[in-house]
């Protein structure tokens, strides 16, 4: 699990939608949200980027930060 730095879309709520990060010095454009589901500690998202990868990205409500748990090349 390392940090990162995500843009997201907020409508009523924060972290609705993931549209970009910023994880090792590199941006990544999300290009589609393949899967979403509330965990125990906030919203997770499985996203595949412009590039064609794919990442699991969470948001940890109690903390007020992003991660990411693996990369799904």
């Amino acid at each position: 699990m390392s940090a990162v730095e995500v843009e997201c879309y907020s409508g009523t709520r924060y972290a609705e939608q993931p549209r970009a990060f910023t994880w090792l010095a590199r941006r990544y454009q999300v290009s589609e949200i393949e899967w979403a589901w509330r965990g125990l500690e906030g919203p997770h998202f499985v996203v595949r980027t412009t590039g064609g990868d794919r990442f699991h990205l969470y948001y940890e409500e109690g903390a007020d930060r992003w991660h990411i748990d693996f990369d799904l090349r």
